[in-house]
């Protein structure tokens, strides 16, 4: 069977799952005020509908990751195509805000689905330092649906197009993976060193695992917190959040396409070590920056958060294999998770933030102040990591084998 696997079309069938995936963040974002007008939802209601997203895409890729090793990605793929139909196609006819939180948790697990086959399959379908090469190709197509997504909405709204045409959108990358995936020979899934998911568990309770997947709570908080907020943040301090958008994720797109000559050369935790300084350096400018500054320093921050995820991937698969898929999926799920927990936190830093600053300013520069403090305490999160890749590339090297 592994004789007739296409890998480079399966390859790219992953690329538009992860795009149709990316659309529905961007997508549904750039259609929130709409939602919240068409259902008269207020700002708590449309939070709970974003937390759906967030909440299915662990649960899926917890559920998906230990399946792995039974089902192979050929079931789970189909049930990621499944439950993206369901849920865009529940969204586009919602009837009310309940209709709208279950579409929006359908969506959210196919999200995650499609990690929990797509990160282990084509981790089985190349070999080496490939894995985190061809992990971080596929990853860049995140940041990239993001752009397609972003530009797209921005046109459709512009043009009086509805939010339901907009979430229909989302269902031509699917249909296109589907039409991808279709017939075709899948790898047979890889049980490193005839592990199975018990013997996966075992190896994912190992130090350096347990190491890595707190790092990558932290990674994806780095990544994921500051982009949140700096919309709201940046507003005030003279530059088009649009514009920060696209130059963020459009700069994590090209650098993941690009990742092979820089994995090789330094290695996965040379990267980590190197997007964690950057990463630390962007943010701090940011919760300074004013004016052109603004791009500069979202510059910096994007080369630092391109690499964060695949990579942490990318390490897992290559240097603790006996975890296997669901190690992976585990991995995933650990981001998303610490994700959605910190929204609330970063939140009240910014109530509190906000508070202090009214206590001495006035109207815009309330949310300045505000915003720049929130975005420079975010700066202990990527500082956290340099001391901690630091430790990974100079000591970790042995004790990754184990």
């Amino acid at each position: 069977m592994n004789q007739t696997v296409n890998a480079n079309r399966l390859f790219l069938a992953s690329c538009f799952a992860l795009i149709t995936t990316s659309m529905a963040f961007g997508i549904r974002a750039g259609v929130l005020t709409q939602l919240g007008v068409s259902f008269q939802l207020d700002n708590e209601q449309l939070g709970y509908v974003n937390q759906m997203a967030f909440l299915g895409f662990p649960i899926a890729m917890i559920i998906g990751g230990p399946l792995y090793n039974v089902l192979g990605p050929k079931k789970i793929i189909w049930v990621a195509f499944f439950t993206h139909v369901i849920g865009l196609i529940m969204t586009i006819f919602s009837g009310g805000f309940w209709t709208l939180l279950l579409s929006t948790f359908f969506v959210g697990f196919g999200n995650g689905t499609v990690e929990a086959a797509c990160n282990p399959m084509i981790s089985d379908m190349f070999e080496g330092k490939d894995k985190t090469k061809m992990l971080n190709r596929f990853h860049m197509w995140f940041p990239g649906g993001i752009v397609i997504a972003t530009l797209l909405s921005q046109f459709m709204t512009d043009n009086n197009m509805g939010w339901q045409l907009q979430i229909a959108a989302i269902l031509v990358p699917a249909v296109i993976y589907a039409y991808l995936f279709y017939g075709q020979a899948f790898p047979v899934a890889k049980v490193e060193g005839g592990a199975s998911t018990g013997e996966n568990f075992k190896a994912m309770l190992s130090p350096i695992y347990l190491f890595m997947l707190a790092c990558m709570a932290l990674t994806a908080i780095s990544e994921f917190g500051p982009e949140q907020w700096i919309g709201p943040i940046m507003g005030q301090a003279g530059a088009s959040p649009m514009i920060i958008l696209a130059i963020v994720t459009g700069l994590m797109a090209v650098g993941r396409y690009f990742a092979g000559p820089i994995v090789h050369k330094l290695d996965a935790g040379g990267v980590l070590l190197v997007s964690a300084i950057l990463t630390a350096v962007g943010v701090y400018l940011m919760s300074g920056a004013t004016g052109n500054m603004v791009y500069v320093s979202a510059i910096i921050f994007a080369l630092g958060v391109c690499y964060f995820w695949p990579t942490m991937i990318g390490y897992v698969a290559e240097n603790i294999p006996l975890t296997g898929a669901f190690g992976l999926s585990i991995m995933g799920g650990m981001g998303m998770f610490a994700t959605s927990i910190f929204q609330p936190i970063i939140g009240s830093w910014l109530d509190a933030n906000t508070a202090e600053a009214a206590k001495t300013m006035t109207g815009d520069a309330v949310a300045l102040a505000a915003g720049q403090a929130t975005m420079a305490q975010m700066v202990l999160f990527p500082s956290i990591l340099i001391v901690a890749f630091a430790g990974l590339y100079f000591f970790g090297k042995k004790a990754s084998h184990a």
